[in-house]
């Protein structure tokens, strides 16, 4: 059930606003936090996920270190407390300024993805005077089952350098004396629950290490990325993932060299599940086909995943009454001119009337962060468990 509570003779604030379950955040922390000190492994948090200050605040003092895929998260990472030298730094585009500044800042790591980025690096350390080091990210043609939009892995995705360049990126790395190779990075996707994806993923980098290795190439860590996923269906049955499967999938698969650390970015399993969207229903409508629908203040803006790639979240009402109300087929939908702009098709659902109150679950995570101002609307604002 949803962790916002309706209090009787206590108004509710001004939907749509977010809303953020902290001790979940907390004991989720120190699940996965546990579960990867059992083999030594380091969590940076991919700073995509969230960005709110509050949130940050906490897995800072976690001591999760940063993953940024761009150079704004990288300053937003240093200015949230992150140490420079727990944040790498990824992205297929990274523009000078945004590599400049991270120089500057001492990062951990560069998560090169082409063979020209790797130039450009090295051209704008030097220009500080500075030898940077770089984690290469191979492409490690996995497939992962999950959506397509959210599959990095594969031989045909913009991300990562091939697997048929390694030699030339080597070749590459000897002539540029500014960068330094550290380390190899991989990610094959988001929202991956079979374990047998990050099994195999395991294998592929223990190939390609070995590689490496019989190129006298001394690789100090391995960064395998993140992808965990979560259950969207039914989030109260798991609401802290399966961090104990998924870092004992790559102990019992990763070859790991003595003194060599491993690194995972976790996002998503970290922050989704200790958010919700709290709405109020604005109408009611039935089609002319016979369709119901209930349209609520929160949309598109406040939560694009549905509209972008049919992402399902669960959703339920908060008013009291609705509890003793039938249920019905609804279509739950937001204000946005769009006709994408709709959160669920014909699901069970009480009846529901204007002014009552819902929870859309599951949003800690790609939700205020991909937030918008489609249609001049403002972002809604986010509320914390410990305000008082």
């Amino acid at each position: 059930m949803s962790k916002y509570t309706l209090t009787p003779g206590t108004a509710v604030p001004p939907t749509p606003f977010y809303y953020y379950d902290l001790d979940l955040l907390r004991r989720t922390l120190e699940t996965a936090t546990a579960e990867a000190a059992k083999y030594g492994y380091h969590i940076h948090y991919a700073m995509k996920a969230n960005v709110e200050p509050h949130i940050l605040r906490e897995i800072q003092r976690a001591g999760l270190g940063a993953d940024c895929v761009s150079g704004y998260e990288v300053q937003c990472a240093v200015e949230n407390g992150f140490s420079p030298e727990k944040i790498v730094f990824a992205g297929v585009g990274k523009s000078d300024h945004e590599i400049e500044y991270a120089v500057r800042q001492g990062i951990f790591a560069f998560n090169c993805e082409s063979l020209q980025e790797l130039e450009v690096v090295n051209e704008l350390a030097a220009k500080q005077g500075k030898v940077v080091n770089v984690a290469l990210r191979i492409n490690p043609n996995v497939q992962p089952e999950t959506h397509k939009y959210i599959s990095t892995g594969q031989s045909e995705s913009k991300f990562g350098i091939s697997y048929t360049e390694v030699d030339q990126a080597l070749a590459k790395l000897h002539s540029l004396g500014n960068i330094r190779i550290v380390g190899l990075h991989f990610h094959i996707g988001s929202q991956i629950r079979k374990m047998e994806s990050f099994a195999e993923l395991a294998g592929r980098v223990n190939e390609i290490a070995a590689w490496f290795e019989s190129k006298g190439v001394e690789l100090k860590h391995l960064n395998m990325g993140g992808g965990l996923g979560i259950d969207y269906q039914n989030p109260d049955a798991e609401p802290v993932p399966d961090f104990a499967g998924y870092f004992r999938t790559f102990h019992e698969n990763l070859r790991v060299a003595p003194g060599q650390t491993v690194h995972f970015e976790l996002g998503r399993s970290i922050v989704a599940q200790c958010g919700e969207l709290i709405t109020r229903v604005l109408y009611t409508k039935t089609t002319a086909g016979g369709s119901d629908f209930a349209i609520t203040d929160a949309g598109m803006t406040e939560l694009i995943r549905p509209a972008l790639y049919s992402a399902h979240h669960k959703i339920e009402n908060l008013t009291a009454a609705a509890k003793g109300r039938p249920m019905g087929l609804y279509s739950i939908a937001g204000p946005i001119c769009e006709s994408s702009d709709v959160f669920a098709r014909d699901i069970e659902f009480p009846v529901s009337k204007r002014g009552d109150v819902l929870s859309i679950r599951s949003t800690g995570a790609y939700g205020s962060i991909m937030a918008s101002n489609y249609n001049m609307r403002p972002i809604a604002p986010s509320r914390f468990s410990d305000e008082k």
